[in-house]
């Protein structure tokens, strides 16, 4: 990122790009806010990272604080106008365990093929909570097919109940995408759960692979 700033890298050499968590800033401006405000208050970085999100051939990736980021990016990310911004937990504490998601039908790049799965998925956050803008937002989020992820309980339902919901998002939702799909958010952490022993438990016929490799391998498909 300070490369970025400085301009010495540029985002044309690339056609992925990854943001992960990491408490940037130390959130004290908001979630993810600093390190967005460090993209669109610097001219260079602004165009940059515009440049890259308007690109036919790249793809991005947000992850926790890197969800948290893109949310507040979304004004240079083309077909995300009705994504949220993330907040403070309704438990009003740091949720780290695993909770379990269902992956929506949606464009996301990294999400194809996994419609409808239901798989654990490691948290780690205090701001989670997607607040939209209005009701209207919500609703034309859910219409327009932008929605990848929720929550789900034990019986497998959509929820917004803790614990099964860790931060009391609206319709579960914990993941979203750009209209394209190229742009995809989540909260959740597949980088953590992409190993079967990474699990507290598996099928055996899973060997080394978690179901959320899937994804990943997505992503290298779609390049290629």
């Amino acid at each position: 990122m300070s490369d970025i700033l400085a301009g010495r890298v540029s985002l044309e050499e690339f056609k992925g790009l990854v943001a992960c968590g990491g408490f940037s800033y130390g959130d004290v401006l908001g979630a993810g806010e600093g390190w967005a405000k460090s993209v669109l208050f610097n001219a260079r970085a602004r165009d940059a990272f515009q440049g890259f999100f308007e690109r036919r051939d790249s793809f991005t990736l947000g992850v926790c604080n890197g969800c948290q980021m893109m949310s507040n990016l979304h004004e240079l990310i083309p077909g995300t106008e009705f994504w949220p911004h993330f907040v403070r937990n309704r438990s009003e504490q740091f949720e780290a365990r695993v909770a379990m998601v269902q992956i929506q039908e949606s464009a996301s790049i990294f999400l194809q093929g996994m419609a409808g799965s239901r798989m654990p998925i490691a948290i780690a956050h205090g701001e989670g909570h997607a607040e939209f803008e209005s009701e209207e937002a919500l609703l034309e989020a859910d219409l327009s097919g932008t929605v990848a992820l929720r929550y789900v309980d034990n019986h497998g339902k959509v929820t917004e109940a803790y614990p099964a919901n860790p931060n009391g998002s609206p319709r579960g939702i914990t993941g979203l995408t750009s209209r394209d799909g190229r742009v995809t958010i989540m909260m959740p952490h597949p980088e953590r759960v992409f190993r079967a022993v990474q699990n507290s438990w598996r099928p055996d016929e899973w060997q080394e692979d978690g179901g959320w490799m899937r994804m990943f391998r997505n992503a290298r498909v779609w390049v290629d």
